[in-house]
């Protein structure tokens, strides 16, 4: 038997977790996504990694605590005894992705399938918006009675309006729209973040052969949750991922030395 439990994540920065490729692929940073809707996840190991790393570096708790909820590291001398961990973390999908639109400046997407994923694990039983729903704080132009959101790469009609705020983790509601779930792949790589970057030579502002690739994120703003199952334990164990606190500001994925993969995560269900 399992505890049903799940965590939101909201980036403070850019976000990447993903893997580099080589210069066959011109060098691009790519984040990792989902088969199905092509939007941004983080994979379940990156994150128990992230939360295995933060119990073991605090000094109460330590090595044998974070062995005991997240299983010995494979190769260690109890990893044959203890491979299975009490605390089982499934990867993060978008909630909500923050768009540019001229005129809000910012309006939160979200489709059908990530809305399902999201009720399925909060277990709230919602009954997901038709697509091309707006938030009632949504502010779109009107034209010819149509209401209108434009974005970089066209326009989309917002069919009608309603009270969104259930859907959102915190209960405060954003300016938001919902999509279909095949308008979403291009509305994403659309609000990615992009970034060029290269290697100097050390005594030179030359670059260094090989030194330029280029970087792709979830922009600030995203907001992602994932399901967490605490599998039975000693009831005098408690599972402190944040020394007791169920939110805490941490760094996920790679590029943390320039400033990415600043989020602050939320744990429900886990007291």
């Amino acid at each position: 038997m399992y505890k049903k439990a799940y965590g939101t994540i909201e980036t403070l920065a850019p976000l990447h977790v993903g893997a580099t490729a080589g210069e066959e692929s011109g060098n691009l940073n790519l984040i990792f996504r989902d088969q199905f809707t092509l939007t941004g996840i983080i994979p379940g190991s990156s994150l128990r990694g992230r939360l295995r790393a933060e119990m073991r570096q605090n000094p109460e708790l330590g090595e044998a605590e974070a062995n005991y909820w997240y299983g010995d590291a494979a190769g260690s001398a109890h990893s044959e005894v203890n491979n299975e961990s009490i605390v089982k973390i499934e990867h993060a999908s978008i909630v909500w992705l923050p768009v540019f639109s001229p005129g809000q400046p910012i309006v939160w997407v979200t489709c059908e399938r990530l809305l399902k994923r999201y009720n399925r694990i909060t277990q709230k039983k919602l009954t997901i918006p038709d697509p091309y729903t707006g938030s009632s704080i949504l502010k779109p132009r009107q034209s010819q009675n149509k209401k209108t959101l434009f974005f970089n790469l066209g326009f989309l009609t917002v069919n009608k309006m309603e009270n969104l705020s259930a859907w959102f983790p915190d209960g405060q509601e954003l300016p938001a729209v919902v999509v279909k779930n095949e308008d979403i792949s291009m509305i994403h790589d659309m609000a990615l973040y992009r970034q060029s970057r290269v290697r100097l030579k050390e005594n030179e502002k030359v670059v260094d052969g090989g030194g330029f690739f280029n970087t792709e994120a979830l922009p600030e703003g995203t907001i992602m949750i994932f399901p967490i199952a605490i599998r039975n334990h000693p009831s005098d164990k408690k599972w402190k991922p944040f020394n007791g606190k169920t939110e805490e500001e941490i760094y996920l994925g790679g590029l943390e030395s320039i400033g990415f993969g600043h989020c602050v995560v939320n744990l429900k269900g886990v007291e």
